[in-house]
């Protein structure tokens, strides 16, 4: 699976989140919560929903399931007034992303290992300490094999420094 590479314009994102690991992971009980709260937000740029994860530096190089990142449930908005109580705002800026259209349940961590394991190594890229987010449209389906999504992860060209 080849994605696409993409700059990402700078977001206004809405939402809330929660600090888990892959071990204690908590990402049901945050979208619980969260999804029937959506309706509140007002200046939605689209019906999608937006997972967002942020990790500490190195965190897919020294990997462990028990490390803990920040897991974000969200939404895109053109506009930061009135955030219902309880939300947080969250300016995602702008950078170079590799985009991966996944089909397949999201409970599977196949696409995950394919990407760390397989496409980064081999790819011009290595992987930015940034967010990381899926987007999900209106064909995903929570745990369905046949449930459509954007997985971004972002990069920047392999030698490049940060900064």
């Amino acid at each position: 699976m080849q994605p696409r590479i993409e700059v990402l314009e700078e977001k206004k994102l809405l939402g809330q989140k929660v600090i888990m690991s892959l071990t204690n992971n908590t990402t049901a009980q945050l979208w619980g919560q969260f999804a029937p709260r959506i309706r509140e937000i007002q200046h939605r740029a689209s019906a999608d929903k937006i997972s967002m994860q942020i990790y500490p530096p190195n965190y897919h190089a020294q990997f462990s399931p028990t490390t803990r990142f920040e897991k974000w449930a969200m939404v895109e908005v053109t506009s930061f007034e009135n955030v219902p109580q309880g939300m947080q705002t969250f300016v995602l800026q702008k950078g170079l992303y590799a985009v991966f259209d996944y089909v397949g349940s999201s409970a599977d961590p196949s696409i995950f290992q394919y990407i760390f394991s397989e496409w980064i190594p081999n790819s011009n890229y290595t992987v930015d300490d940034r967010p990381h987010f899926e987007v999900m449209g209106a064909n995903y389906k929570n745990n369905d094999p046949n449930s459509e999504e954007e997985i971004w992860i972002p990069i920047r060209p392999k030698g490049e420094t940060d900064g």
